[in-house]
């Protein structure tokens, strides 16, 4: 059992590198549709995602280091879900008012991180190979994470639902539909996650980030084929996706 749990201390590694790929492939569509706000903060969510599980791998090589420890805070516990959430903001409401939720979100984070870089480091609480926000010294700074990431859940997970319980009701739209379904449970998965770790149960985190980003990845990639309905001619054709 213990050669298990020490195993799942190097899946962040596995995780930063589909991150990394499916980051580029996200990004890449940006570039050729810059006006899809969306697909640049999906990108960038799966690029802070990629960073908090880097830091994961780098703990699970060289051991635990305060500077690591906080990196991740802000990169894991702050920002890990909170740009996919606005991502769909922007795909689902008006542009202004994802610039809103932006703006709210750097103010909030900003401060936040200030207090982490800040506060002190309860080392009788810290594993060596396992990154837990037990460790710092204020603890009230743990209260604001759960509405970061309470804002990802509602947004990335429910509109996920949403898009799905949409296009199912459109003909030949089943690829959006499942593939929104596969967002959806990936979105859930490392929050459940990181609930388990604020109990103390970190590998349950680092499993969760892992199918997590897998199962958001297959979903964006089945969203991309698009609602397939057919031409008078019998022939098909596809239309564009909620994935952009």
């Amino acid at each position: 059992m213990e050669d298990l749990l020490t195993a799942t201390h190097y899946l962040p590694i596995i995780t930063t590198i589909l991150a990394a790929f499916f980051s580029f492939e996200v990004l890449s569509r940006y570039r050729r549709k810059p006006q899809a706000w969306h697909l640049l903060w999906w990108g960038i969510g799966i690029v802070t995602y990629g960073i908090g599980t880097l830091i994961e791998s780098a703990v699970a090589f060289s051991g635990w280091h305060v500077a690591l420890f906080k990196s991740w805070y802000i990169f894991g516990a702050l920002l890990g879900g909170a740009p996919l959430g606005i991502g769909t903001v922007y795909l689902l409401l008006p542009k202004r008012v994802g610039h809103i939720c932006v703006s709210a979100l750097l103010v909030v984070v900003s401060v936040t991180s200030l207090f982490v870089i800040l506060s002190p480091i309860r080392y009788s609480f810290v594993d060596p190979h396992i990154l837990n926000g037990v460790v710092l010294g204020w603890q009230k700074i743990r209260l604001v994470s759960p509405f970061i990431n309470s804002f990802a859940f509602i947004f990335l997970v429910g509109g996920a639902i949403y898009s799905a319980v949409k296009y199912l009701r459109i003909p030949g739209s089943r690829n959006v539909a499942y593939g929104n379904v596969l967002i959806a449970v990936g979105g859930v998965l490392p929050g459940i996650g990181g609930a388990m770790s604020r109990m103390g149960h970190t590998e349950a985190l680092y499993v969760g980030e892992l199918f997590g980003v897998i199962l958001i990845w297959l979903g964006y990639r089945r969203c991309q084929r698009g609602v397939v309905r057919p031409e008078p001619s019998a022939k098909t054709t596809a239309s564009v996706s909620p994935a952009g």
